[in-house]
């Protein structure tokens, strides 16, 4: 199945953009999309780009929750990219969560939460070495 949402494939990565046109019809054709070319296998990662969105309401904020679930399901991250400061005080007073789901500011910090390459991941970054003592005391 097409969706008018496009996706885009980089390396091991889906990379959808979602418009400011969003709605319920177009979040479901997005789920099976995007659930099934992860069901194929290969993807190890989602970036949906809700950048443009203005407004993300209660089913569209679901949709991409069951996107995430399924993502890791299968062995994926699915990561949003973009949310808008008013859009995320909207999902807030819905009382919607997006649980599960991880967020990111922009592009690069996404691709690099799913390439494990975020420093709250990447052992021993924040860390300073203490394995070596001293040779003066």
């Amino acid at each position: 199945m097409a969706t008018n949402i496009p996706i885009l494939r980089i390396r091991d990565v889906l990379i959808a953009t979602v418009g400011d046109d969003m709605h319920d019809e177009l979040a479901m054709e997005l789920q099976e999309e995007l659930s099934a070319r992860l069901s194929g296998g290969g993807a190890r990662g989602v970036l949906i780009d809700v950048s443009a969105a203005t407004v993300i309401d209660t089913f569209v904020g679901r949709m991409l929750i069951s996107i995430g679930r399924a993502a890791k399901l299968v062995g994926a991250e699915a990561v949003v990219v973009g949310i808008r400061p008013a859009v995320a005080m909207t999902l807030v007073d819905l009382g919607i969560s997006l649980e599960g789901l991880r967020t990111a500011l922009d592009v690069d910090h996404a691709l690099s939460l799913i390439a494990g390459l975020d420093e709250t991941k990447v052992s021993g970054a924040t860390q300073p070495d203490h394995s070596r003592r001293s040779r003066h005391r």
